[in-house]
């Protein structure tokens, strides 16, 4: 019998965990937070007290946080998929040829996002990373340990060097932001991103690498899947990957707003170094946290709840639609409001954006939809 003929089907989203969809809807939100000062050209027009504050916050929170967070659930996610299908019966064989296809699908949808809207895209490098790494699915727990510790240092570093040259630009008054990149006309931006795309998704596996070995290790615990089982766990993981990620990216909020001056070049490598490796276990404590929350809530679900659900069981959608929204306000070619908002305007439109998600997340459980392109990426995987 084929291993297509014996793969078992997708999993209904009346049988989702609360815990994961929850966090990627939240998640999405910091995504959005981080990304929204990258499309502004001057970061100092308007009011300098909210710049200042919106500026702490997203270097505080968002900033190499989300990313984090971002990765870790790719790679529960990746780990929920195995881990169901074994449990259903398949074998190895079928299930390395159901990752093969979807990381195929997930190049195919990145390629697509990256090229005609912006080149924030981690879906081709979810594809990718799975595509060459599938064997981790069944590798050790040390195995995975190792592979993200090891991972983490230049993933970390590499995000450091960007951190600091975003630091001196901005100090300079031109912040180093895609939005002195962006090309006059539709057909150059085309061209430009797809020139660009390769490069940028191989530099970007590093990031993911950490996170996706993680997420299966915690997948297979099913720390999020059944987090009343392992309060315990997750109140340690939240407790301390949160007070280190306070700890180590508090340093690089003060310098970045301008409380903290005259700092010599070395001491500004070493505190974006801990900004960006403290980000990664911050995004991870988030996670927890998160974890945590959905064992509160129970099986008691508020409006709030269930909309935030919903919202992340779509979450590959609404990244997506994130992505309309940047290149409809911001680009030449479009609205070209890269050079008429302020830093802390660019973060309202961030949560309006995020907040106008929600509704339409509800509206489409209600209706029994799934997000398109999470359907479209279940029917080619499962054929």
């Amino acid at each position: 019998m084929t291993a297509s003929a014996t793969m078992p089907a997708p999993l209904s989203t009346t049988a989702r965990s609360l815990a994961p969809d929850l966090a990627r809807g939240i998640m999405l939100l910091g995504i959005a937070l981080a990304h929204a000062p990258q499309f502004l050209l001057d970061w100092t027009r308007g009011s300098a007290v909210l710049n200042t504050i919106a500026h702490f916050f997203t270097t505080l929170v968002t900033d190499n946080q989300a990313r984090g967070m971002f990765v870790f659930l790719f790679g529960y996610g990746l780990g929920q998929l195995a881990r169901r299908q074994y449990a259903r019966g398949a074998e190895w064989p079928s299930v390395r040829a159901l990752l093969r296809r979807r990381s195929v699908w997930l190049i195919v949808i990145g390629l697509a996002h990256a090229v005609v809207l912006v080149p924030f895209d981690v879906i081709a490098v979810y594809g990718v990373t799975m595509l060459s790494l599938a064997f981790l699915v069944r590798a050790r727990d040390a195995v995975l340990w190792r592979l993200g510790l090891l991972t983490l240092i230049p993933g970390a570093l590499f995000l450091t060097w960007q951190s600091v040259q975003v630091y001196t630009t901005a100090a300079e008054g031109s912040p180093f932001t895609i939005a002195k990149y962006m090309e006059p006309t539709f057909v150059e931006h085309l061209l430009t991103n797809a020139i660009a795309w390769p490069g940028r998704t191989l530099v970007s596996i590093l990031f993911a690498i950490p996170g996706m070995a993680w997420g299966l290790l915690a997948a297979r615990k099913k720390i999020l899947d059944e987090p009343g089982q392992h309060v315990a766990l997750l109140k340690r993981i939240a407790l301390l990957c949160v007070g280190a990620a306070v700890v180590g990216r508090l340093p690089a909020a003060f310098l970045a707003v301008g409380t903290w001056t005259d700092v010599a070049t070395p001491v500004v490598w070493v505190t974006y170094a801990a900004h960006s490796f403290t980000g990664y276990i911050g995004g991870i404590g988030a996670a927890a946290a998160i974890g945590l929350a959905a064992v509160r809530i129970g099986q008691n679900h508020g409006r709030l709840t269930t909309a935030l659900a919903a919202l992340g069981q779509r979450s590959m959608t609404f990244y997506l639609a994130q992505s309309v929204v940047w290149v409809a306000l911001f680009y030449p070619f479009t609205l070209g409001l890269r050079d008429d908002l302020s830093f802390a305007a660019g973060l309202a439109i961030a949560v309006v954006m995020w907040a106008a998600s929600i509704p339409v997340a509800v509206w489409m459980q209600r209706k029994g939809y799934r997000g398109p392109f999470e359907a479209l990426v279940r029917r080619m995987s499962y054929r």
